[in-house]
């Protein structure tokens, strides 16, 4: 058995902080202590979790010398100000921003795809963005049976990828609505989510592609080590509380089977094969909420794309779209011995 490892979690008190906790205990992480911190207006605050009271401190430089991983999830621009300094501190980070995503020194990490990757870091591993991650878990075996050339993919993005304000907001309205009182004005997202999908996700950039759009096609390159690899994403916000879904055409070196892509995917450690389409089965993010595969399904050869297959896939953007991903890189690294 591992030896038991002081780890903490770096923003506790946000959504992705909260599961990380519940997943370190559920999965039985040979944690000696788990300890909590963010920022200093949340410093004493009480989180409870199946009987334990763990009290919220503050982040600060000097608490890494006494942890042995740290999992991030406060955002870029702490990761920024405090991974690397953790790193020389002797604590591996494990970062759920994408401070350090495209940095050389910083491994991108989905454990089922390339956790050889992972041995190399230098005290700081990425986790990668959420829809990107439930993509690759269709993609992933498919490219490795046929050979991934490009992708087009288009997202329907949960609300919880902008937070527990992202959640509230959806809520709030959906109240408003049903007691036929005017709507409250939206802050989380740029325009009303209730009744509404919003075509775009994160910050514009020159080429008119968002940011969000942009690490499908940056994160996908690096993780399976295809830098050539070509992709054009469309990131859209839906009113789904919690899952993201992924429709996705891809064009192949090899011809495709549709037959040996279903086995494929069946056998990848991660997916579920959700494909009968005649008895109406297919996966939907409302069957993906706190579960731990992804759903792969509507599995058909694509009629524009050469060698081309279309799919659908839902995961949980919280479990693996961010902390449990995260979870599991930990796991990894003590399974492996990877740990400073």
């Amino acid at each position: 058995m591992a030896q038991p490892y002081t780890i903490g979690i770096i923003g506790a008190t946000g959504a992705v902080g909260r599961d990380l906790l519940e997943l370190l205990v559920d999965r039985g992480f040979p944690a000696k202590e788990i300890r909590l911190f963010a920022s200093a207006r949340s410093k004493g605050k009480i989180i409870s979790y199946k009987g334990v009271e763990y009290t919220v401190d503050e982040t600060k430089e000097a608490i890494f010398d006494d942890l042995d991983l740290a999992l991030f999830s406060a955002g870029s621009s702490l990761t920024k100000a405090m991974g690397w300094e953790a790193a020389k501190r002797g604590c591996v980070v494990i970062d759920n921003s994408s401070a350090f995503r495209q940095d050389e020194r910083a491994p991108l990490i989905v454990p089922e795809i390339n956790p050889e990757a992972a041995e190399q870091h230098s005290g700081l591993i990425a986790n990668p963005n959420c829809s990107t991650i439930v993509a690759l878990m269709g993609i992933y075996p498919l490219h490795r049976e046929f050979g991934l050339k490009r992708m087009i993919a288009s997202t329907y993005q949960a609300v919880s990828g902008a937070g527990q304000a992202g959640m509230e907001e959806l809520v709030s309205q959906t109240k408003a609505w049903a007691a036929g009182e005017p709507l409250p004005r939206p802050d989380a997202f740029k325009h009303q989510i209730f009744d509404n999908i919003i075509p775009h996700v994160d910050v514009f950039q020159d080429s008119g592609y968002t940011k969000e759009e942009m690490k499908m096609a940056l994160e996908s390159r690096k993780i399976m080590s295809l830098p050539e690899l070509r992709v054009s994403t469309t990131c859209v916000r839906v009113p789904v509380m919690r899952a993201h879904s992924v429709s996705l055409q891809a064009e192949f070196e090899k011809p495709v089977s549709v037959a040996r892509a279903r086995e494929v995917v069946a056998a990848f450690e991660g997916a579920e094969l959700v494909d009968e389409p005649a008895d109406n089965v297919y996966p939907m993010p409302m069957n993906y909420t706190r579960r731990i595969p992804c759903g792969v399904g509507r599995i058909r050869k694509d009629l524009v794309l050469d060698n081309g297959l279309a799919l659908f896939v839902s995961g949980d953007q919280i479990w693996k779209g961010a902390a449990l991903n995260a979870v599991q890189i930990a796991e990894l690294l003590v399974a492996r011995g990877w740990v400073n």
